[in-house]
């Protein structure tokens, strides 16, 4: 399998909920069962797996169904391709998805430059995550052309639809939502922003149990629906709060750094090698397996940073600037650097 395919597979696969990935999930491990106990059943297990493939990848070829048109009452717009696949299955199971559409901005806009309103700086952003992300965007043109289907779908949405614009305390998701106002300028439609995470947070927390989330592709379908269901008091957006989103868009924009967080609920741009102190003390606090000479397996150290973490920045960030600590001299590696699988690491060593 060449890494197109893989891609293919990824992208997929990550437009999917929770919802609706995990039967994909429990059938394909329960056919694997089959196959080591009962050799003979492999011809028709392996048909059913085929079967599953085909089924799992044209969901992807059913995306379209979820792009606005001129009878629908609501358009969601949401940034996060899991947060998306919940979305999807959450009005699902309420059965308004004929009315209700969805729009996704699948960008992590936390990291990497931000000039996505020309095209020399999509250009700019594309080349950033090939050159730093692995499964960065491989080609500028298939970049170029899903941006141009997404301004597409924003010019479907009709006149009379509500549009309601999901975000949480993030940079990620807070950068999306300015960037989807701005997207969204001259439409005449009623706009309102909720937080799905703060929603949630309401509904469910309580003084022994709790759970603050990072990001809202952290909730689960079941959870998720009960929030959509609270919309009736959602406050629209007035002109000048429009018009003070638009511009803070703006403002990001222009900034040169690669990486940005929420902190006093606004975004801050900060440097690069922000986090660098603190994946290494993550490094210094976990203990490597013994007779490995002390490498630690990157995958180990990449998730205790992010399970650590109280922002949202996700694992290829962290996995980039664990590369940057190699080139720099102050880690040394056992492996190949092609992903987090496949590498361990461990502090300089004097010789």
């Amino acid at each position: 399998m060449n890494i197109k395919d893989f891609l293919v597979i990824k992208k997929a696969t990550e437009n999917l909920g929770e919802g609706e990935l995990k039967p994909y999930l429990h059938f394909i491990l329960a056919k694997i069962k089959l196959l080591k106990d009962n050799e003979g059943a492999s011809a028709t297990v392996a048909q059913e797996l085929i079967e599953s493939y085909d089924e799992l990848m044209g969901l992807q070829e059913k995306a379209t169904f979820w792009s606005p048109v001129p009878t629908c009452t609501h358009v969601h717009i949401v940034i996060g391709d899991s947060f998306a696949g919940s979305m999807k299955q959450a009005l699902r199971e309420l059965g308004v998805e004929e009315t209700h559409k969805l729009i996704s901005l699948g960008e992590n806009y936390a990291i990497g430059p931000l000039g996505l309103d020309s095209s020399e700086g999509r250009k700019e952003r594309s080349n950033w995550f090939s050159n730093n992300i692995i499964g960065g965007f491989e080609e500028y043109d298939g970049f170029e052309n899903e941006y141009n289907q997404l301004l597409g779908k924003i010019d479907l949405i009709p006149e009379g639809a509500e549009i309601i614009i999901w975000t949480s305390s993030n940079a990620c998701e807070q950068v999306g939502m300015r960037h989807a106002v701005h997207l969204l300028r001259g439409k005449p439609n009623a706009i309102s922003v909720c937080d799905a995470c703060a929603i949630c947070e309401e509904l469910y927390n309580r003084p022994d149990a709790f759970i603050t989330y990072r990001h809202s592709g952290e909730i689960t379908t079941q959870k998720l629906r009960e929030a959509v269901t609270r919309l009736n008091n959602k406050r629209t957006l007035d002109s000048a709060e429009i018009q003070q989103l638009e511009q803070e868009w703006k403002d990001i924009t222009k900034q040169s750094g690669s990486l940005r967080i929420w902190s006093d609920k606004a975004v801050l741009e900060v440097p690069a090698a922000y986090y660098d102190q603190y994946i290494l003390e993550k490094l210094d606090d976990l203990k490597p397996p013994t007779g490995d000479d002390g490498f630690l397996k990157s995958a180990r150290l990449i998730g205790e940073a992010l399970g650590y973490c109280e922002q949202y920045i996700g694992d290829s960030y962290f996995e980039y600037r664990l590369r940057e600590l190699i080139y720099n001299g102050v880690l040394e590696i056992k492996g190949v650097p092609a992903g987090m699988r496949y590498y361990s690491i461990r502090r300089k060593r004097n010789k």
